[in-house]
């Protein structure tokens, strides 16, 4: 198949999924043409079979702000008409359903699909918006077929947007080979003692991540039991958090990492992932750390019970709950066995229920599906 993606290049989880969904079909013998405004940050395997394509947007006085939506359109257009595309999948709604919707019918009478995959802020954040909600409900209804990452997302699209089409669930995924537990120096244990359990926390420090609460929670496991926590990630929320970290005088065990591609670096040797977030569409570094044989301790919201089996490879408590989390987390850290079962156990569940190979094949079967018109 000749298939266009297009997605955001950043580190959150829709753009991560959608790049190694492109490596994944392109090492499986399909041509792959990711489309976006930069180069996702996990692209590094670009080949004769997958190929990166810029959107370029024009700079005019006249426009106060870019016109992202038609130079995207615009840019799928030229691809699918020189590449021959037979089918565009767009991750995220807000504004790749809609330009992908666009361009399909520029292409008229070549024949384009569009499958879409819904991931979450797109649907919570942007499309409950009243100023976006008959646009990016347009872009879903008209796409050739529609997934969402979880069964809570499933649900809030239908009852945010008033969505009538099929929605299919499809997970995130994670590729097991890449998550082996690491044992040398480029794991977790560079950045602490040996008697020190190390606590990670990866997201965009956006207010929805309750990324003080991830601080608050060390804070508590602190007083009990040597640690440290390493925070993965950049947002608008890291100045903030780095201030409280130099007022509570934490700043000696508490590491800021920064944005990182290579996310098993940090979670290979670590004891104990937080997730604390206000809602999850999926959770995609939760699973990560569950590929790591790392328990993740994190709120009972959105679509964390989908990944996070609670009391099994870790624990899920009410959002805000900061002293529930600190007694979960302790309860993993201050027993070592307990610890190590539930780590195996993630594993294992990360394997069998989101392994790479089963879900990019649920993927291909829906663009055959969707090809020969049956969807």
């Amino acid at each position: 198949m000749k298939i266009g993606i297009s997605c955001y290049p950043t580190f959150g989880g829709s753009g991560v999924v959608a790049t190694e969904l492109a490596m994944a079909l392109a090492q499986g013998g399909d041509e792959v043409h990711v489309i976006s405004y930069a180069l996702p940050s996990r692209l590094t395997l670009v080949s004769e079979r997958l190929s990166f394509h810029e959107v370029v947007v024009p700079h005019y006085p006249l426009f106060d702000y870019p016109p992202y939506s038609l130079a995207l359109a615009t840019q799928m257009v030229e691809v699918a008409r020189h590449q021959g595309l037979e089918l565009m999948h767009v991750h995220y709604a807000v504004p790749n359903a809609v330009s992908a919707v666009l361009a399909r019918a520029i292409l008229e009478p070549q024949p384009l699909k569009v499958v879409t995959t819904l991931h979450g802020t797109d649907i919570t954040l942007v499309g409950n918006d009243r100023n976006y909600l008959p646009t990016t409900r347009f872009g879903i209804e008209r796409s050739d077929a529609v997934t969402a990452v979880s069964r809570w997302l499933e649900e809030a699209t239908r009852r945010e947007l008033g969505v009538i089409k099929p929605i299919r669930v499809v997970p995130n995924f994670i590729d097991p080979a890449r998550y082996e537990a690491l044992a040398d120096p480029s794991s977790a244990r560079r950045w602490a003692h040996d008697d020190e359990k190390i606590l990670v926390h990866i997201s965009n420090f956006r207010p929805v991540k309750r990324v003080m609460d991830v601080v608050e929670i060390f804070l508590r496991v602190r007083k009990a039991i040597p640690a440290r926590l390493l925070l993965v990630g950049d947002g608008p929320e890291r100045a903030r958090i780095e201030r409280y970290c130099r007022q509570c005088g934490a700043c000696d065990e508490i590491h800021f990492i920064g944005n990182l591609p290579a996310v098993e670096e940090v979670l290979a040797g670590a004891d104990l992932f937080l997730l604390p977030s206000e809602m999850e569409s999926f959770g995609l570094s939760a699973l990560e750390a569950l590929a790591c044989k790392v328990p993740v301790v994190a709120s009972d919201a959105g679509g964390l019970p989908d990944v996070v089996v609670d009391g099994e490879n870790g624990y899920l408590r009410p959002v805000g709950d900061i002293e529930a989390m600190s007694a979960a987390a302790l309860d993993l850290l201050q027993d070592d066995d307990k610890r190590r079962a539930f780590g195996e156990a993630g594993r294992r569940w990360a394997v069998e229920q989101f392994n790479q190979a089963k879900v990019v094949a649920q993927y291909r079967n829906l663009y055959e599906e969707v090809l020969a018109g049956s969807d």
